[in-house]
């Protein structure tokens, strides 16, 4: 007999991530992500498995080991590891095509970001280079700190290259700049790379060729925000824009001639979004963000639709044709010699191994197969109304999952961040476990959102407006029709942009009966000068500066709002969130409690930003659990 959803099974999901299929197409390596209660952590572990059967191969699993990247000609893994880590840092290791003669390459107290091989002997790699005293910190940069990373001041990211042989290690890239990606060639003898040029707006970057023999850096373009790179006959591919509406600017497929040409962006006419974008709170902390790469001739990218994420690809000269498409999310994924690894995540089922070859499509893992057969899951009902305006809005609704006809329900809408970001066919333990626990969830993706049109998504200058209102109607659309939610019983939760929004609907709105403001934003000002990306981030979205726009800056704060308050509302904050920082939650609850308003506030005291998803495995429950204490005092009569 199925059962309930329970918070402790979130320690007994595995997450496989990071497929990396090797240059014969005849092997897959990829990580398996399993919590480790004991140790309140993660364990990370690399599996090679045959491509055609998923048999094995051989395991690596020396520490936390993941990030594996097949060299050249298919003999080496490298991989990174905390084995042999010792004060910090993070090692870079190599193994065979088995797994097997494992050796250490060098240690990086700076840390190592998108390892990848020159050559069959030489390895380009992202590393941050900088010294400080600990003791006081003398600044004169900004950001001071950026999130899931701490301090950053002092440092800068550049491409270094190292020899696998000898561990001899030397810069790429000198300057006061951070590289963002990279991508060496096919004949290893240059790299193409993304680098911020602009301190005060690092979207701005400049895309340059290195000639690795000679040293010469010979710029392409620059003015772009680009993030993911790779060549093909000859030519440059990324994923960018070219910020033509700021933040709200679709990251498209773009290819460049490196000796004389101009960037052709060849997906633009789609009108939607390359980059990945979609909610999915079981992504293992070693998950890789997915980007343009190549393989027989083709460039693969994904493509942002409504609620899906699938995968494309197309010739440079030709239209992108669908290779993983429906009502399914690819996590990430790699190509080579025709064959396709991809991480296919559905609304229902986590992450698990997939490939495609020549038209064909076979599972390859099935870990959470033994537990999902045990749970009582409920299925997402996909919901489309019609706004106010007439634009089309798309979400998606669970029922408890013990429903009975003629019982009304307690509902909880839960609202993304970004706000380009989006919800869809991807699994949400957290939606999972309030539908175990009796409630209605109501998920949507309302303007500002990924997935749709460039002036879908385009609401600088009007948060709080027509954001606010698809959201007051998606409630009013499901409360007329589905009789079995109590209109009396509403709560309203987001994290990020969707604490944001939870704190702007609590202080114009008295309809919902309980809100969970997470890891939000309550004055516009402050966020603009603490955070790591405020002071660029804010002017785009919100237009100007606090002091060349005050009005708009003070009005579109909840907190100016603050005594319109009648909802219970819980904040949920981590201490070490540097993109919203705690003075958000703090200055706002504070404000509530002082006005005599029901308030609390639950303040983690480690965890970034998306600690949702990230943090140590008994933070996640935690939190889980005050939020579940706090809705069930309020909804559940």
């Amino acid at each position: 007999m199925p059962r309930a959803l329970e918070i402790e099974d979130l320690s007994r999901f595995i997450i496989v991530s990071d497929p990396q299929v090797s240059p014969e197409g005849d092997s897959i390596a990829y990580v398996v992500t399993r919590v480790d209660d004991g140790k309140d952590d993660y364990r990370a572990s690399i599996w090679i498995v045959d491509s055609e059967d998923g048999e094995e191969i051989g395991v690596v699993e020396d520490g936390r080991c993941h990030h594996p990247r097949w060299s050249r000609g298919g003999r080496s893994l490298l991989y990174l590891s905390d084995k042999g880590v010792e004060g910090g840092g993070v090692a870079l290791w190599m193994c065979d095509e088995a797994g097997a003669s494992r050796r250490l390459i060098a240690v990086f107290k700076g840390g190592v970001e998108q390892p990848l091989w020159i050559d069959d002997r030489h390895i380009g790699f992202l590393t941050r280079v900088g010294e400080c005293d600990e003791r006081v910190r003398v600044i004169d940069r900004i950001p001071l700190w950026f999130d899931a990373v701490g301090f950053i001041h002092h440092l800068r990211r550049q491409l270094h290259i190292v020899d696998a042989y000898t561990g001899m290690v030397r810069p790429l890239t000198p300057g006061e700049f951070n590289v963002v990606c990279h991508a060496p060639s096919p004949d290893g003898r240059r790299v193409a790379y993304a680098s911020s040029i602009d301190e005060l707006d690092p979207r701005k970057m400049g895309l340059k060729v290195l000639d690795i023999e000679s040293g010469e850096h010979r710029e392409l373009l620059r003015g772009f925000y680009i993030e993911s790179l790779c060549w093909i006959d000859g030519q440059v591919a990324f994923i960018g824009n070219d910020l033509h509406r700021g933040y709200s600017s679709h990251n498209t497929l773009w290819i460049i001639d490196p000796d004389d040409g101009e960037p052709i962006n060849l997906t633009g006419h789609l009108d939607r979004g390359c980059s990945r974008r979609i909610y999915y709170d079981m992504r293992s902390p070693y998950a890789t963000y997915p980007g343009v790469i190549q393989d027989g001739g083709y460039l693969y990218f994904t493509l942002s639709e409504g609620g899906r994420h699938n995968l494309y690809r197309m010739k440079p000269d030709g239209q992108p044709e669908a290779i993983v498409e429906g009502d399914l999310s690819v996590d990430e994924y790699s190509a080579s010699s025709g064959v396709v690894a991809y991480i296919k995540v559905t609304a229902t089922t986590p992450g698990e191994l997939w490939v495609w070859e020549a038209g064909e499509h076979r599972a390859l893992t099935s870990f959470n197969d033994p537990l999902l057969r045990e749970l009582k899951l409920s299925t997402p009902q996909r919901i489309e109304f019609k706004a106010s305006d007439g634009a089309a809005i798309e979400g998606w609704m669970l029922k408890p999952i013990d429903y009975e006809e003629g019982k009304r329900y307690p509902m909880i809408i839960d609202i993304h961040g970004g706000p380009k970001s989006k919800y869809g066919y991807s699994f949400m333990f957290e939606h999972q476990l309030y539908a175990a626990r009796g409630y209605v969830v109501l998920y949507t993706n309302p303007r500002g959102s990924d997935g749709y049109s460039e002036e879908f998504a385009d609401i600088r200058g009007r948060y709080g407006t027509r954001d606010y209102q698809d959201l007051m109607e998606a409630v009013d659309h499901v409360l007329k029709h589905y009789d079995f939610i109590d209109p009396k019983r509403l709560g309203v939760t987001g994290l990020s942009y969707g604490g944001y929004m939870t704190n702007w609907i609590v202080t114009h709105t008295d309809r919902f009966r309980a809100a969970i403001s997470q890891n939000g934003i309550a004055d516009w000002r402050s966020f603009y000068w603490t955070t790591d990306i405020g002071f660029y981030f804010a002017p785009d979205q919100i237009g100007g500066t606090p002091w060349s726009n005050e009005e708009a800056y003070r009005e579109k704060s909840p907190i100016t709002h603050a005594p319109n308050v009648e909802t219970p509302t819980m904040f949920v904050h981590s201490l070490h969130d540097y993109r919203c920082w705690i003075d958000q939650s703090i200055g706002l609850y504070t404000a509530l409690k002082a006005l005599g308003k029901e308030t609390r506030l639950v303040l983690f005291m480690e965890g970034s930003h998306v600690f949702r998803s990230l943090a140590k495995p008994s933070i996640r429950k935690e939190r889980l659990k005050q939020m579940l204490k706090w809705f069930d005092k309020h909804l559940k009569d």
